[in-house]
């Protein structure tokens, strides 16, 4: 199967909300990044998503960078009408022992099957340390089980 090797064919991936920088007890700590409203119905309705939130974190030791996402979706294109599809709150990062950088991407499971034609993907990233520990993230819808192929 031609499919099976060419993963791009089958999914698409979307900016879905703005880039944060953030300096732990100042600027971005612990500030909601809105998110853009996304229409499924522009690339084929797609069934499932993964949320990608890329990050990279200079942490102390012990001290931690959090996250707060929610998906959310309607039927308005405003999403004046919007519902929670999923949120919650992971530590996507701990300092290692002596501090230092550390970087990696969220990956969280998002069932778009139950949405309505219209998403918002929203964050907030939270810093544990005081003052010095910094953050740079961004956030991406990645969707695939589309009833055409995305274009």
């Amino acid at each position: 199967m031609i499919q099976m090797k060419d993963i791009g064919a089958l999914i698409t991936a979307l900016r879905a909300a703005g880039n944060a920088a953030l300096t732990a007890g100042g600027a971005g700590d612990n500030t909601a990044v809105p998110g853009v409203i996304l229409d499924r119905a522009a690339i084929g309705m797609p069934q499932s998503g993964l949320l990608a939130i890329p990050f990279t974190a200079t942490l102390a030791a012990g001290e931690t960078l959090s996250v707060t996402y929610t998906v959310q979706e309607g039927e308005a294109a405003d999403l004046a009408d919007a519902a929670t599809l999923v949120t919650g709150t992971v530590v996507a990062a701990t300092g290692p022992a002596g501090g230092g950088t550390v970087t990696g991407c969220l990956e969280l499971d998002v069932k778009l099957r139950a949405g309505g034609r219209y998403v918002r993907v929203s964050y907030t990233p939270d810093l544990s340390a005081a003052d010095t520990d910094t953050a740079a993230l961004s956030a991406l819808l990645i969707c695939g089980g589309m009833d055409r192929l995305p274009q």
